[in-house]
């Protein structure tokens, strides 16, 4: 590989190393046990947080395209890509403001710190096919992937010791500051190595961005109809992919509701998991690779459902460390090999194109997800409360029963993939040209 090429792809590794620390510091360990339990409190603070993280997807949903048009126009997907991502890591830093009581400051800033960082992973998914072949694809997904966890790890490993020692809500806080501060830093090398390989186009007569933008993207909706097996996938995974939204935003919530777990003991939880997910990264990418992603997808599918039934029945806190040490291989591996599968089944020269439509996609129905999940779980705990049990039994049985939420999602997302071929990839592809070569020399 040329040392551009591979300064490039280490750039790209890097930012993944960033915006993971955001999402296991605010989405994951930190900040969504801080905002249900001290902000919010009770079976409303559920009911909030889902309906942030809702809004946030679809306000992305519907900005894609118009952002995608534009950058694709004027050649500026880094432009954007840099403006999302400055969007994400100043309003993770203001996040520190929110105090007991500011729920709605509280979702408004979760809101425009999540729409910053989910849009700025459509522009920085794109870039895959630039810095990777076909046949890489898989291995610099799950590189990726590890790699980011390491960041999420990282990023724990340092403000834990400040909750241990000296705890407290203002230790909390400015640890969201500290996450801006690391995500930001993590990003530049890609902003500094990266090239913007877009180049400039003059829109067509009578049309503007937005009317470009939604023609863009209804074109490829009609265009996807014709490839069935792609079309297939997509609807498989935004259901499986809502189910493992759910589990990622609500683990910390189930951790503090279900096993009263504190601040120090969410943040370990969380490094375990995001151990795991390295190990799941290049377990499932290698099987992927020497196998076949729609293989390795079902394995991690299958782990994935086994653990959250697992969950459902357990009562014990340290089986719940086991549990998320599992979870964290499985949801890496759903997560990096269904990125892997876009390349493999979009249309040659239509990968952007084609991972434009799947970030869209997955964004317009991942608000689904959460929303039902804290939807589930604050009007159950308000039904068990009217019941007669006390406030904390009542919230432990709405969060079992928004765990079965999530159980469904994956069970018929995982179902439906069993529909969708898959192209002859990786390990296939070579033995196939290996079996070639071997016939034209004799």
């Amino acid at each position: 590989m040329e040392k551009a090429a591979k300064r490039e792809r280490v750039a790209w590794y890097f930012y993944d190393f960033g915006n993971s620390a955001y999402a296991a510091v605010v989405i994951l360990a930190v900040f969504s046990a801080y905002y249900k339990g001290t902000v919010v409190g009770g079976a409303e603070g559920s009911r909030m947080w889902g309906l942030a993280i809702g809004i946030a997807m679809l306000v992305v949903a519907i900005v894609s395209p118009l952002l995608g048009t534009i950058a694709d126009y004027t050649g500026s997907k880094k432009k954007f890509l840099f403006f999302l991502t400055a969007q994400a890591v100043l309003f993770t830093a203001a996040l520190f403001f929110v105090q007991e009581g500011d729920a709605i400051l509280g979702m408004v800033l979760l809101v425009l710190a999540e729409s910053g960082y989910r849009g700025a992973q459509v522009f920085y998914n794109s870039l895959l096919p630039e810095i990777a072949s076909p046949e890489e694809i898989s291995k610099v997904s799950g590189n990726g992937w590890a790699i980011g966890s390491l960041g999420g790890i990282l990023c724990l490993l340092l403000i834990l010791p400040l909750i241990v020692l000296v705890g407290g809500t203002l230790v909390v806080r400015l640890s969201l500051i500290f996450t801006a501060v690391f995500f930001a830093a993590s990003t530049i090398p890609l902003f500094l190595w990266l090239k913007e390989r877009t180049e400039p186009k003059p829109l067509p007569e009578g049309e503007n961005y937005l009317t470009l933008g939604f023609k863009r993207l209804f074109g490829t909706f009609k265009e996807i109809g014709s490839y069935k097996e792609f079309l297939r996938f997509i609807v498989a995974f935004l259901v499986y992919n809502d189910g493992i939204i759910m589990a990622l935003n609500f683990a910390a919530i189930l951790g503090a509701v279900l096993f009263g777990m504190e601040q120090q003991e969410l943040i370990i939880f969380m490094i375990i998991v995001q151990v795991t997910s390295v190990i799941g990264a290049y377990v499932f990418g290698m099987v992927a690779d020497r196998y076949s992603g729609k293989r390795s997808l079902f394995l991690s599918l299958l782990m994935m459902i086994g653990v959250i039934v697992w969950m459902y029945f357990n009562h014990s806190k340290t089986a719940f460390y086991v549990i998320g040490a599992m979870a964290g291989m499985a949801l890496t591996g759903v997560q990096s090999v269904s990125r892997t599968l876009v390349g493999l089944l979009a249309p040659e020269g239509k990968s952007g194109e084609f991972y434009g439509f799947f970030a869209v996609a997955g964004r317009s129905s991942s608000f689904i997800g959460p929303t039902v999940y804290g939807w589930i779980a604050a009007e159950a705990a308000l039904f068990y409360q009217s019941q007669g049990l006390v406030e904390l039994a009542a919230e432990q049985a709405g969060q079992r029963l928004g765990i079965l939420s999530i159980a469904l999602f994956l069970i018929v997302g995982f179902v439906l993939l069993v529909f969708v071929r898959e192209p002859k990839s990786g390990y296939a592809l070579r033995r196939a040209a290996k079996k070639l070569q071997r016939a034209a020399e004799e």
